[in-house]
């Protein structure tokens, strides 16, 4: 991916932990890495179709002078987010705020935070077989969209499928969509159990039947297994009601595993 490079812009801002450092301020460093496609810039000579970097630099500006935090960490965990919501063809960020007169008591040039952050892509299984069942998955698509660190991008029709694992209750509806987010997996998963949770989701029988259910398939071409997270999903290429709606956005994502294709797994489960 293509770069543009705003280096040691400096801004004058009340961020630190004593007092005295919000009240008085002092000098900061910021620079900025900023990933998009300059191709098609590149090709017409149209500002609009690239990252306006003046622009960036005040809004760099303004953002660092309208707010005080303690921290240099938080200070460009916030900057990175607005960044990416705010600028237009902006894909990936990498943000360095520089704190040359950092009250250390010692002579030093800066102290630093680097970070790397971008919007990433994951697509989600939804189902429900308990009371309402489409205005469960419905609010549940609006839930996702109207976070501002979450965008819906493309979502599948809904599928009404026989019950798996325990067989005697209702049959499902499912789904699945696409989504592009900044929130790091396990952030992702946290919202998708509040967002069960205020669904009325009850966990008392595996694979039981539920008012509203989420899960995560895949995450950029993430391979993670923790305690609490399996990405890919573990069952995802067992499951037609995953891969059916899956195929009908995606046909040609790959499993970052076994490399192949959404269709390539429905099509072996078909047979």
């Amino acid at each position: 991916m293509d770069q543009i490079k705003i280096e040691n812009l400096e801004v004058f801002a009340k961020h630190g932990v004593f007092p005295e450092e919000n009240v008085l301020g002092q000098k900061f460093l910021i620079s900025a890495t900023l990933y998009t496609d300059t191709r098609h810039a590149g090709k017409t000579d149209d500002l609009t179709a690239s990252i306006h970097y003046g622009e960036v630099s005040q809004f760099i500006d303004a953002y660092m002078k309208a707010h005080t935090y303690q921290l240099i960490e938080r200070v460009a965990e916030s900057l990175a987010e607005e960044l990416l919501l705010h600028t237009k063809h902006l894909q990936k960020i990498e943000l360095e705020v520089k704190k040359p007169w950092a009250p250390v008591g010692l002579p030093l040039e800066s102290v630093s935070v680097k970070i790397l952050r971008k919007w990433h892509t994951a697509y989600i299984a939804l189902g429900s077989n308990m009371g309402e069942k489409q205005k469960y998955l419905d609010g549940a698509v609006k839930a996702l969209d109207s976070r501002k660190d979450c965008q819906v991008e493309k979502k599948s029709s809904w599928l009404i499928t026989p019950p798996y694992g325990v067989t005697e209750q209702d049959d499902f509806l499912n789904g699945c969509l696409k989504l592009r987010t900044l929130l790091s997996p396990e952030e992702l998963l946290e919202v998708l159990n509040q967002t069960e949770k205020e669904a009325g989701r009850e966990r008392i029988i595996h694979w039981g039947p539920r008012t509203l259910d989420l899960d995560i398939i895949f995450y950029d071409d993430l391979i993670l297994e923790t305690d609490t997270l399996c990405i890919p999903h573990v069952e995802m290429h067992k499951r037609d009601f995953v891969l059916k709606p899956l195929h009908e956005i995606a046909p040609y994502k790959h499993h970052p595993g076994n490399g192949k294709t959404v269709r390539e797994m429905l099509e072996e489960i078909q047979k």
